[in-house]
């Protein structure tokens, strides 16, 4: 028996890189990203959209109702500038409000910038999928999955990555673990799965 494959809708939400002004870094990122961290079978639906509501709130149905993600990750368009309107379309096409990942998220970028508390990034949940809002900086956006280690390795600051395959659990989504390495994974003891060979 197979374990279903993990997919994973991947959006850069960004008016210049959408139009071709420059290059998208954080799809690449992401991937680079979630290549090191999980150790069960994912495939990823990538998706380069400007910041217009309409289109993200599109987006985000068609990853979800119609691609079958069981993860989808944004990233941009969480700031207070009038074209930054991601969090508006994440909400609009939730079922459930996560809010622990956004507070999370500020949380760890404190540590680096005062102006961390200007992002809006939240998580929900429509159906069997989890959508977070990730900073539009690849090296914020891997802090903030990842988590602070200090020079020994042990993590000071969990990442919001730690808290996922269990919340993918209790949404029906597949059991997918991670390399503890990059990102250890927190379940409770009763709802650890033994390791398949």
């Amino acid at each position: 028996m197979s374990a279903e494959t993990l997919r994973i809708g991947l959006v850069s939400i960004s008016d210049r890189a959408s139009s071709g002004v420059y290059t998208d870094q954080g799809i690449p990122s992401l991937q680079e990203w979630l290549a090191r961290a999980l150790t069960t079978p994912w495939e990823s639906t990538v998706r380069l959209i400007p910041d217009e509501q309409e289109e993200i709130e599109s987006n985000l149905r068609d990853l979800v109702d119609y691609d079958g993600c069981h993860l989808v990750l944004t990233t941009g368009g969480t700031g207070p500038a009038i074209r930054d309107v991601t969090p508006e379309a994440t909400l609009a096409v939730a079922d459930k409000i996560m809010p622990g990942f956004g507070e999370q998220m500020r949380q760890i970028s404190l540590q680096f910038v005062p102006t961390a508390i200007l992002s809006r990034q939240v998580a929900v949940i429509r159906k069997r999928c989890l959508i977070i809002n990730l900073p539009g900086q690849p090296k914020a956006i891997a802090q903030t999955l990842e988590g602070l280690k200090d020079e020994a390795g042990n993590s000071k600051v969990p990442g919001i990555f730690a808290a996922v395959p269990y919340c993918l659990d209790l949404i029906g989504a597949p059991y997918i673990e991670t390399d503890p390495a990059v990102v250890q994974a927190f379940r409770p003891k009763s709802a650890i799965k033994p390791i398949s060979v």
